[in-house]
């Protein structure tokens, strides 16, 4: 019988993933809006309602003003970037045959030969790929609006009562456990949190110094890959690694390896401020994940869910390394050590509420 309801459940989780995943995202989103929310409330004394209202109203407000500015000139690069790939892909691989052509150890490869169209294979696959991720959120134009819209709203229910719903949850548990259900409701939420933080921050940053860096350096459409490179910090290693070739790949075309090197040294030189400096500072080590488990996750959640799948990767491993930590470790282990200090800095001496430790 438990063999059956377990087959169930995860029967009934593949039919229902896609929702799953709008219910996460509106739980990131909530998980933002209820911690500037939080800061309103305690500094500012205003009723939830209203500091929920400034949150996202102001927001938006933000989205929208810097969008303003900068989207107009990041469109504006991105499409000469576009319509010059043709000339560029074609200089690049120029250069890099008569590089080759020194070596005897890639002379007789596809890299030596001019007329190969080795470089724009591999950028026609990676834009193959963004494509096909893509597009079905594309087509898709009228779910993909009802969809956002349901992320928001429940968003905004989750940012407005979060007791209510952690609540519901705790009281699905059978009572004896319940105080480790609430425990873990308040460890994710204090790791989602410094999540959020440490992103928004490190995205900013990131996207902030390459454009600057690139500017200096003299590179072409830096803007467009300043924003670039702010946009896909969010997916570990693979977004640094990509945001780190692509400029200096259009650097190649010019035939100065020092430019090119130049370059290279900025995107890993950014990135080690990025991961040395700020992350640390904003994240207090709350989520402190893995690199191995991390480019993991990564790469299944891509191929599982796609595009949306490499945005939540490592939202989700945080999650689940809560998860392990409090039931595996703490509960079926026993092993509780390491479970105090991260209640401790999450929300300060953690007390169970009775009506919850009670099951009441």
């Amino acid at each position: 019988m438990a063999l059956f309801v377990a087959a169930l459940a995860i029967w009934f989780t593949v039919r229902v993933v896609e929702v799953l995943l709008l219910v996460f995202l509106a739980v990131l989103l909530a998980v933002y809006l209820a911690a500037l929310t939080d800061l309103l409330e305690r500094r500012l004394r205003l009723p939830r309602w209203l500091g929920l209202t400034i949150a996202a109203a102001g927001t938006v407000v933000l989205i929208a003003g810097l969008g303003a500015l900068i989207v107009p000139p990041v469109f504006d690069q991105t499409q000469a970037l576009v319509s010059g790939l043709p000339k560029t892909l074609t200089d690049i691989q120029t250069v890099l045959a008569d590089w080759a052509r020194q070596y005897p150890v890639v002379r007789r490869t596809e890299l030596a030969d001019p007329q190969s169209g080795l470089v724009a294979r591999l950028i026609d696959d990676a834009t193959n790929f963004l494509r096909s991720s893509l597009v079905p959120y594309l087509r898709a134009g009228g779910k993909l609006f009802i969809e956002s819209a349901s992320v928001v709203v429940m968003a905004l229910y989750l940012a407005r009562h979060p007791a209510l719903y952690r609540d519901g949850i705790v009281s699905l548990v059978a009572p004896k456990h319940r105080a480790v259900a609430l425990r873990i409701l308040e460890d994710a939420s204090a790791t989602l949190r410094a999540w959020i933080g440490g992103q928004l921050l490190a995205m900013f940053v990131l996207g902030v110094l390459t454009a600057l860096g690139l500017l200096l350096l003299g590179v072409p459409y830096w803007l467009a890959f300043g924003a670039f490179t702010g946009l896909v910090a969010v997916v570990p290693f693979f977004g640094t690694m990509l945001s780190t070739i692509l400029p200096a790949l259009f650097v190649v075309g010019t035939g100065d390896w020092l430019h090119v090197t130049a370059v290279l040294a900025l995107g890993v030189v950014v990135h080690l401020i990025e991961a040395n400096l700020v992350a640390p500072f904003i994240m207090e080590r709350k989520v402190a994940l893995p690199p191995v488990l991390t480019i993991a996750s990564v790469l299944v959640m891509g191929t599982l869910l796609g595009l949306i799948g490499l945005v939540v990767a490592v939202p989700v491993l945080a999650v689940s390394m809560v998860i392990v930590r409090h039931i595996l470790q703490g509960e079926i282990y026993g092993d509780t050590g390491h479970l105090e200090p991260a209640v401790l800095r999450t929300s300060g001496q953690f007390r169970v509420p009775k009506t919850v430790a009670s099951g009441s």
